[in-house]
């Protein structure tokens, strides 16, 4: 079973570990749509007071990956067609954020950015699949930040911790699949840099179109 990578918790509250714990084994499958989860059990499982269950289960519900019922939850899942919508808000704040900041000195996001591919090659180098997807989320995180639109940033956060987790479980496909394939998602990275660095609409659109065409096919393979 996978375990939510405990770098990731700190400072977290117990509930908002939990639903980590819980979003991961929902998204991964281990947790089948149709499952009732008991507070009781989690309760027990985690060796926690359900009052941090009930917090944790209130966010999955909020991101409809569960339904609450009375003492417990429904569990609905995430299909191949809800991981492809993701996707797909995902896309629209993305392109948004990377044509917003297209006119603009951008000197520190692309040093930034720079720097997490840089740490993105030595995660290779050490098959490091958990820094390397939390490095990929960065750098996808910190376009969307950089753009400086309070309603955008709201939506990314509704989202942001199952991308966080789809992308956990992407790269560990990814890195099954060998260095080959690896690297390539560095170069698609280097792409985005590249395309930011003309500072050109039209080129940064095709260029985040071709990434986010590319993520289905890898998203097909780790959801069939």
């Amino acid at each position: 079973m996978r375990q939510y990578p405990k770098a990731w918790l700190q400072g977290a509250s117990f509930g908002e570990s939990i639903a980590c714990q819980l979003r991961l084994q929902i998204i991964d499958g281990t947790i089948k749509a149709g499952e009732v989860i008991s507070e009781n059990k989690v309760a027990a499982d985690f060796g926690m007071s359900r009052s941090p269950v009930r917090d944790a289960l209130k966010t999955l519900s909020n991101e409809g990956l569960i339904r609450l019922e009375r003492m417990g939850a429904i569990v609905l899942g995430m299909s191949l067609g809800d991981v492809e919508e993701l996707y797909d808000v995902r896309y629209l704040i993305e392109s948004f954020a990377q044509q917003r900041i297209a006119g603009e000195d951008n000197a520190k996001l692309l040093a930034l950015l720079r720097q997490t591919i840089d740490k993105m090659e030595l995660a290779v180098k050490h098959q490091d699949a958990e820094t390397f997807s939390y490095l990929d989320f960065s750098f996808h995180e910190a376009i969307v930040k950089e753009a400086k639109h309070r309603r955008v940033q709201h939506l990314w956060n509704s989202i942001r911790q199952i991308v966080l987790t789809v992308m956990l479980i992407t790269t560990e496909e990814v890195f099954s699949e060998g260095e080959a394939r690896i690297l390539s998602v560095i170069d698609k990275h280097r792409t985005i840099l590249r395309a930011l660095e003309t500072r050109d609409v039209g080129v940064i659109g095709q260029v985040v179109r071709e990434y986010f065409a590319d993520s289905r096919v890898t998203l097909h393979i780790s959801f069939q």
